[in-house]
């Protein structure tokens, strides 16, 4: 396969080459897209002990949704060309590890199709059912691959793009003091959301506390940012999430946390400056002028880099003892109306 077939996967070889030895490269599987075969790729940097906290970065889950897999990649591509000259990076990855898989679903993206090539919706194909009420078709169906939101056949296992970035969060990401996985999306509303499980379900996570400590130095560190940062389940249910699926199978042993966020970029805002952007596919999930795009790119960067730098530094911040119990009832009244 040639990269050149997707500018995306042309960019990644390119940072492979300028990055040499220092970053390792994994093919996990790879997808056919009619007669084009691609591959789903994870690029890892820093330490490689397995107490050492770790971020995972992870983009073009929806095929449409370029602009996720870019952001991703825009960051993976500032960290290789520090990499010459940053003394500070080089001392921040003797103590940490980055994953990134950019690209999750290629044969998506080649096909300008939100579903994989089977017309399976990656974010609703984890085996979790929902016993609350979801939308009709947006929380996940299994109707038709014809229609959007399609989860996959009951009983069938995980599609491979689904399976890889599981066994990828599995072995890379859980069981570390600290971990947390960022997966980049476009498409809802006018505003940048964080959003963080659960997706299934109006419960609260386990990990509450320490989500509502992360939010605090957000806020605080970040000043002006426009992020809204809050449960999934404020603005929708669903079947089959991922991230639900990875937060609920993972050993929340004492010591060790895992924290899976979603960047839901507010891609209506792109449309509401360049209406004209309604009449293509492309144009409602991604910011077409480049102007644009380009403040995008540099905007989510810097948050990016927000969180490297956090989980690094997560015993700093990371809360215990009567500070979590004071962060867990901030968090409650906060997201979810309680006293």
């Amino acid at each position: 396969m040639n990269p050149s077939d997707l500018p995306e996967l042309l960019e990644l070889a390119q940072l492979i080459q300028l990055a040499g030895a220092h970053l390792e490269t994994r093919v996990l599987c790879e997808v056919a897209a009619g007669a084009r075969r691609f591959p789903v790729q994870a690029f890892l940097l820093g330490s490689t002990r397995p107490d050492a906290p770790a971020v995972g970065f992870f983009g073009g889950v929806h095929g449409l949704e370029r602009i996720g897999a870019q952001v991703v990649i825009a960051y993976l591509r500032s960290l290789v060309m520090r990499l010459a000259w940053d003394e500070t990076l080089h001392r921040q990855l003797e103590t940490m590890r980055l994953v990134f898989m950019p690209l999750v679903n290629p044969g998506g993206t080649w096909l300008g199709t939100r579903a994989n090539p089977n017309g399976v919706d990656l974010m609703r194909n984890a085996p979790v059912e929902s016993k609350e009420r979801v939308p009709y078709l947006i929380g996940g169906q299994r109707i038709s691959a014809n229609l959007p939101w399609y989860r996959g056949a009951a009983g069938e296992p995980m599609e491979c793009e689904s399976a890889a970035l599981c066994t990828l969060v599995e072995t890379e990401l859980l069981g570390r003091p600290l971990s947390v996985a960022v997966d980049c999306h476009s498409g809802f509303g006018l505003t940048d959301r964080i959003w963080f499980p659960y997706a299934h379900t109006a419960r609260p996570i386990g990990h509450l506390a320490e989500m509502h400590a992360l939010c605090e130095i957000l806020d605080q560190s970040l000043l002006h940012h426009r992020y809204k940062l809050e449960p999934q389940s404020r603005q929708y249910l669903a079947h089959g999430d991922l991230w639900d699926h990875l937060y609920l199978g993972a050993d929340h042993r004492p010591g060790s946390v895992f924290l899976p966020v979603t960047l839901e970029m507010g891609s209506w805002l792109w449309v509401k400056k360049n209406p004209r952007q309604l009449f293509s596919r492309h144009g409602i999930f991604n910011p077409v002028i480049e102007h644009r795009h380009q403040r995008v790119l540099r905007q989510h960067i810097a948050w990016l880099d927000f969180i490297t730098r956090a989980v690094g530094s997560h015993e700093r911040w990371l809360p215990a003892g009567t500070q979590r119990a004071h962060h867990e009832q901030q968090a409650l009244a906060r997201w979810y109306g309680r006293p």
